[in-house]
């Protein structure tokens, strides 16, 4: 048993952030369903595919809808990533599926939600963390903001707060008996992943600006800093007792230098920072670092995050298939997620002949 076995999902084949949200129901035990058109999404299949069934539906004709409503009739929940009232035009909206099933949990996943003046525009990741007020703060001092790939707002903003309403929804469902629609939109996650920030702006610890405060690289205990061989080493050493831990790896500790907590210093603690981890390699630095507690790591590269001795251990990244990549999470004691497995085809029959009828 895994923490989902037993939940059907039928997912609506899509793009980065529904795909992600349906991999992670997938990682822990859901039985995936993904619904695609005839010839395919166009992408090259990839880590976001994984733990599926796939079945190739034409949702533009009667029959294929048809089809989809056999399936969502056994299904606990449908995952589609159309722009506003298109599902509704070609006959599986809400409403429809849930004459069939009204224990259906409906979840939707968009960009700018199901209203609003932009919920029928086009969008990507960098446009909803815009309006979200998440991309502003990125970014060096002086320079202009700078998206952090789209992570914010496909995956974590997207992908994953689907799953949760997801989640949600179904433990609500089993007080009520009742399914409802998830509206999942990246621009609402974008904004609630800004929910600390908003509170160091209210307490008056964020001064505005990118690159200029504690978090964002203004201060010089909470950057990167590059090293002799064109590596980098990423400080997190905000607490005192983990700054004077950073100073001796340093070889600082005997040193007159500026207090780190009057942002006065902080050209010259950078400086000297920066002078001292260009003197040896990534790889020293890790050495040296690796018996103390100053909250210092090396900044790896995707390709050599797998190889680390940690992740190694907790197996945090697995092989599917030749192609390696991030394991499922979170772990659980009792009902642990299985190895991810390649996907597979199936036929609408295949699965309906395996879903019972709920």
């Amino acid at each position: 048993m895994t923490a989902l076995s037993g939940i059907r999902v039928v997912e609506l084949a899509g793009l980065a952030p529904g795909p992600f949200g349906c991999m992670m129901l997938a990682d822990l035990g859901a039985d995936v369903v993904r619904v695609d058109r005839p010839g395919g999404s166009g992408m090259p299949p990839g880590p976001l595919d994984r733990n599926r069934r796939t079945v190739t539906i034409d949702l533009k004709t009667p029959a294929g809808v048809g089809e989809l409503l056999s399936l969502t009739e056994r299904a606990d929940v449908l995952v589609e990533g159309y722009r506003p009232g298109v599902a509704e035009r070609l006959g599986f909206g809400p409403a429809v599926c849930f004459e069939r099933n009204p224990g259906l949990v409906y979840a939707r996943m968009t960009g700018w939600g199901q209203e609003g003046p932009l919920a029928a525009r086009a969008g990507h990741d960098i446009d909803y963390i815009a309006l979200a007020g998440a991309l502003e703060p990125l970014g060096r001092a002086g320079e202009r903001p700078h998206a952090p790939l789209n992570l914010l707002g496909d995956f974590a903003g997207g992908g994953m707060l689907l799953a949760v309403g997801v989640l949600a929804a179904l433990v609500e469902r089993s007080r009520s008996g009742r399914g409802q629609v998830v509206d999942a939109a990246m621009v609402d996650g974008s904004a609630l992943l800004t929910t600390f920030l908003h509170g160091l702006i209210d307490s008056g610890l964020w001064h505005g600006g990118r690159g200029a405060n504690m978090l964002d690289g203004g201060a010089p205990f909470y950057d990167t800093y590059e090293t002799s061989d064109g590596g980098f080493m990423a400080v997190g050493a905000i607490e005192p007792a983990f700054y004077q831990a950073l100073l001796t790896g340093l070889g600082l500790g005997d040193q007159e230098l500026p207090s780190p907590y009057e942002e006065t210093g902080w050209p010259v603690l950078r400086s000297t920072f920066e002078a001292r981890f260009r003197t040896r390699t990534r790889d020293e630095w890790t050495s040296i670092f690796a018996g103390l507690d100053a909250c210092v790591a090396p900044v790896l590269t995707p390709a050599e995050a797998p190889a680390h001795p940690h992740n190694r251990e907790r197996r945090a990244f697995v092989d599917v298939s030749g192609l390696t990549q991030p394991a499922p999470a979170p772990r659980f004691g009792r009902t642990p997620a299985k190895d991810p497995q390649p996907p597979a085809e199936a036929t609408v029959t295949q699965v309906l002949d395996g879903w019972t009828l709920k």
